[in-house]
Parts: structure tokens; C-alpha cells; sequence
């Protein structure tokens, strides 16, 4: 419960603090992109619901190349894109998910279908609490685009490494989390 209201009452500041960033970039985008500046996505939350993620559009459609994996060298990433992904302001829109209830400041990242979804046994403990737009294996993996665009083959890296990587770190933070780590989390992060 006093995760619930501290998400709430901070998303509420962020949204009023950062509300005009989240304009700015969303019609930067929309010129960019030549279509609407929000992009939403189908994302795995708590119990396994599925939910549309809110977050500054920052890639054009590219024929031939159709991949929930980005890496930093990914050819769909825009220019205004590059700026919005390194400095995360493509994620302020998530404030709304966190009001909405969809999300939390700090909890495993919201995945597509295909890899929350699919988690069982004692893994599937990271369904038990709301996706945050932050957390420990966030941290670890700031630089994970980069990560990926030295592999020969992304996605297989993703799946077999930093995936499993993941699963174990945010399965620790569900067991131990408290309201003053989740503090820590965000200060780190920012």
C-alpha cells in the first residue's frame, strides 16, 4: 500500500514537473516520425495482464526489419530518438502508466509478449508486482543497446544472457524489496 502512494503522489509531481519535456518530445517526435509522437505497446504487467506502455515514440518504420530487440546502431532509431534513448526522456510518459496503476517507479521492466508471459515456476514470482520503470537489472543493463550492438546475432544474446541475467536479479528484488531500496534504486537511475 505505501508503494502504491508513493508512486501515485510522485508520478502526479513528475507529470507536473515534466509535463512540458513530455510535450516538447512528443511533437519533436511527431514531426520526426510523421505520425503521433506517443508511442504504445502492448507490455506484460502484474498478474500477467497485459497493458499499452506509454513512451515518446523514438523509432520510424524500416520495410525488412521487424524486431522488438533494439540495438544502438538499430537503422529505425531516429535522430531526435538517439537524444530521447540516452537521456530517458522517452520513458516520462510512463508517469501516466504509474498513475493509471499500470506500473511502478521501481520494479522488473514491462516486457512483449514472448518473455514474461512465459515464465514459470518459482520465476513467474516477477508477475507478483507491478513493472517499474526502474529497477536493479535496469541499472545493471543501462547500457544494453550498446551491449547488443557488439553481438553477431542481438536477439540470441538478449535471449540466452541478459534475459536469464534479468529473471535472476528481478526475482531477488521481488523477495527483498523495500520502500527504502526502491529510494535507492531511483536515486541511482537518476
Amino acid at each position: 500500500m505505501l508503494k502504491a502512494v508513493f508512486d501515485f503522489v510522485l508520478s502526479f509531481i513528475g507529470i507536473v514537473l515534466f509535463g512540458w519535456v513530455i510535450f516538447l518530445a512528443w511533437l519533436v517526435a511527431s514531426f520526426e516520425t510523421r505520425s503521433n509522437g506517443f508511442f504504445m505497446q502492448k507490455r506484460v504487467g502484474k498478474d500477467g495482464k497485459l497493458f499499452n506502455i506509454i513512451k515518446i515514440k523514438t523509432m520510424k518504420k524500416v520495410d525488412g526489419v521487424d524486431t522488438t530487440i533494439t540495438a544502438s546502431n538499430d537503422v529505425r532509431i531516429t535522430k531526435s530518438g538517439k537524444f530521447f534513448r540516452k537521456t530517458k526522456i522517452d520513458e516520462l510518459p510512463q508517469f501516466f502508466n504509474i498513475l493509471k496503476g499500470d506500473m511502478s517507479f521501481v520494479g522488473a521492466r514491462p516486457d512483449v509478449e514472448g518473455y514474461a508471459d512465459k515464465l514459470e515456476g518459482e520465476d513467474r514470482i516477477i508477475l507478483t508486482m507491478r513493472p517499474g520503470i526502474t529497477g536493479p537489472a535496469s541499472i545493471k543493463y543501462k547500457n544494453e543497446e550498446e551491449i547488443l550492438a557488439k553481438q553477431k546475432d542481438p536477439k540470441k544474446y538478449n535471449d540466452e544472457v541478459i534475459w536469464k541475467d534479468k529473471v535472476k536479479i528481478n526475482k531477488e528484488y521481488v523477495k527483498n524489496h523495500t520502500l527504502l531500496k526502491d529510494i535507492e534504486y531511483l536515486v541511482k537511475t537518476i
